[in-house]
């Protein structure tokens, strides 16, 4: 816990007094990122911390700053000196969640609408803060970060999942092959389906380090870089998101999981393997072999060995006894089975009841008595041990079901190293995803903890050799020290140097240098994922996950549409393709809701909206950023009446024109559209208009305006 310090020293404040419209407060590494992504959106931004730091992970950060205050973010005194009472929205981001709920709390009395996004990984306290007090938000950024971890780890097919209601969302990438049915075949808006959307599309040759240039007039390097009347040539690669609803019934999958590795043979299978081995011996030199192999394979099982070996040796002595008595009876008409009694009396410890000096009447020569004795003293300890491993057993017989863990995985699994909270969210997804995994931990996890991981525990550096490294899909290293994340992904590169290498670190200048030596590494600072998300929470969206496409992070981010903001009243396709940002889920108030929704459909307050979008996707949006609209439609002619009735509808309706002028306007034709457009609004309108039988060609609205 941070101990307390006094009020903020003044002589560390600037002598300006701060008006910043967003407070940060703690600048670890998660902190410095928060501001430079803050800082994206061109808004001011003050800090506090309970020290000045003493390393800057953003060398240009103290710059970028506009007021920093030293002391205890937790004081009334240091956050009006910060300026909360004028700020829209603080971050409460220190490595103590204990200080960030008491700043929460007072940062509340001091500003009653100010926006709180805090770091938390308390789940059920964060939802009755939020309930209790209005525009709360809290984030975990192991949550955030171990998303990024785990999709670099499965794959290259798969780089992104989340779940909106019972809809499951995947973001796939696919190269074309030749024998593909797309190939030579369809063109890229032929692929966008209800369930659809392309995201990236990469034609083969274009080098992966350049910005895309197919098509320049897209606000975003991301999305809409590609024209949708491009032909799908093999190798192609293109990037999609794909829907479908979640139903427990259903065993439809999308992309073709492992199935099936590291679960155990059933009981079954084992008797009837059993079976078959007994049935292959043909001689004392095969059954000797055979209860030597089983001797070794059960070395580890002790608890099974000591029964084995005390059972076998009641049961010699049983029988040895049985024979020595029946023979050395001084009564001859002493049965056999009387014998076998006898001997088992005596290994239960009941010497006395046959061999007592009161009772003279039968005489047993001296050596069988001390044998007698001796057979009472083995059978009592051998059955004492029997007794002993029997109580044992029932006794932890609940946990021993809990704790049994399947084998490692032989081949296409993911060595997760390290099952701290991050590595443990790591496998849970994994293991949700159907990927086999295996862990390695210095110690040994609780019986009720992923019950389902096989685990290997001890020294990690050993533990690399016991997990099939050579056939290994992935490895990823999570642990809390970067320089050990390094040192046992070099040892598993050297190993396997084909396998995917995810390593975790907390500092981006030693993240970048990194990449830069290896890279065949997937090297990943968790702060600078997760400070993306708390950035877009700050001004007030709700960022319902993430996931990295071509080294950039995607925020799956939730509008609810207010009057007046600069999403109101607009088309969606004004939105997509003038903020640069992706919908893929619509609803409108008391109404069922849209996936993948239409282009067409215009926002209205209380709407839900929820997108795809960039950091600088969401500050465009903030701002009111929208691309220009470059381009408009000119329309030759109408092949019949109805054909010039549908074209007036398919005018009003894609560009959101009066349904009136765009009729008046069909009935002067050849002419020019006035609407301007953008170049895939435009694009569309053309098809659309074909395919009603309207002649029509889209123009640049600057030679249009030369006219």
């Amino acid at each position: 816990m941070v101990s307390p310090s006094p009020p903020a020293d003044s002589s560390t404040a600037n002598a300006n007094s701060p008006r910043a419209g967003f407070l940060v407060c703690g600048l670890g590494s998660l902190g410095q990122h928060c501001v430079a992504n803050l800082k994206i959106f061109g808004v001011q931004v003050s800090a506090v911390n309970l020290a000045r730091p003493e390393q800057w992970e953003i060398p240009q950060l103290p710059d970028l700053l506009d007021h920093l205050v030293i002391g205890d973010c937790r004081y009334a005194e240091v956050l009006e000196q910060a300026g909360v009472k004028q700020c829209r929205a603080v971050l409460l981001v220190t490595e103590n969640e204990r200080v960030n709920l008491e700043a929460a709390l007072t940062a509340r009395v001091l500003n009653p609408n100010v926006r709180i996004v805090v770091r938390s990984d308390k789940q059920n306290l964060n939802a009755l803060l939020s309930l209790q007090l209005s525009n709360l938000i809290a984030f975990e950024p192991t949550e955030l970060a171990a998303l990024a971890f785990a999709l670099e780890a499965f794959g290259e097919e798969l780089l992104g999942f989340f779940r909106i209601e019972e809809h499951r969302f995947q973001i796939l990438r696919r190269q074309i092959r030749p024998e593909d049915a797309w190939c030579d075949r369809r063109r890229l808006y032929e692929l966008e389906t209800r369930n659809r959307r392309i995201l990236r599309y990469r034609p083969f040759g274009h080098p992966k380090d350049e910005e895309d240039v197919l098509n320049a007039y897209s606000p975003s390097s991301q999305f809409y870089t590609w024209l949708p009347n491009v032909m799908l040539r093999a190798r192609d690669e293109i990037v999609v998101v794909e829907t479908e609803t979640e139903r427990p019934t259903s065993g439809r999958q999308r992309l073709r999981w492992p199935q099936g590795a590291g679960l155990r043979p059933s009981r079954r299978s084992s008797l009837h393997l059993l079976w078959k081995k007994l049935w292959a011996l043909h001689g004392w030199s095969d059954i000797e072999r055979a209860l030597l192999q089983f001797w070794q394979a059960s070395y580890q099982q002790q608890i099974k060995r000591v029964a084995i070996l005390c059972g076998l040796t009641v049961i010699v002595l049983c029988l040895l006894g049985t024979g020595l008595l029946y023979w050395t009876s001084p009564n001859s008409e002493m049965r056999l089975q009387d014998a076998f009694y006898a001997s088992v009396v005596l290994l239960l410890g009941g010497y006395g009841d046959l061999f007592s000096d009161l009772v003279p009447d039968v005489r047993y020569p001296e050596l069988i008595r001390l044998f007698s004795l001796m057979l009472t003293l083995v059978g009592t300890a051998f059955i004492g041990v029997l007794y002993a491993l029997l109580t044992e057993k029932l006794l932890t017989l609940r946990f021993e079901f809990l704790a049994r863990r399947p084998p490692v995985p032989e081949q296409d699994h993911v060595v997760v190293i390290w099952l701290g909270r991050v590595g443990r969210r790591v496998v849970s997804l994994l293991e949700e995803l159907k990927q086999p995994v295996v862990g390695i931990n210095p110690e040994a996890l609780d019986a009720g903890m992923l019950p389902q991981l096989p685990l290997v525990t001890g020294d990690i550096a050993a533990g690399l050799g016991k997990v099939n490294l050579e056939t290994a899909k992935s490895v990823v290293a999570v642990s809390d020290d970067e320089i050990q994340n390094l040192e046992m992904g070099l040892m598993a590169h050297r190993v396997n140097a084909d396998c995917r290498l995810i390593i975790r670190t907390y500092d981006q200048q030693f993240s970048d240098k990194l990449a830069q030596l290896f890279p065949y590494a997937q090297v990943l600072c968790a702060s600078a994922i997760s400070a993306e998300a708390f950035a877009g929470a700050a001004f007030g969206e709700h960022v319902l996950s993430l996931f990295r496409l071509y080294n950039q992070t995607i925020l799956v981010t939730q509008y609810t549409i207010e009057m007046g903001d600069t999403l109101s009243g607009h088309l969606l396709s004004e939105v997509a393709y003038g903020y640069g940002v992706v919908p893929i889920w619509h609803q409108r108030p008391n109404k069922p809701a849209t996936v993948m929704p239409s282009e067409d459909i215009r926002l209205r307050p209380g709407d839900r909206l929820v997108v795809l979008a960039t950091i600088r996707g969401l500050r465009r949006v903030e701002q009111a950023d929208v691309a220009p609209r470059r381009w408009q439609i000119r329309v030759e002619m109408a092949l019949t009446n109805d054909a010039r009735f549908d074209g007036a509808s398919e005018l009003a309706r894609v560009s959101g024109s009066d349904i009136g002028l765009a009729r008046d306007f069909m009935t002067r034709l050849p002419a020019i559209f006035p609407a301007k457009l953008h170049r895939h609004q435009a694009l569309r309108l053309v098809r659309l208009l074909s395919a009603a039988q309207v002649k029509a060609q889209m123009v640049s609205a600057e030679e249009t305006l030369g006219r």
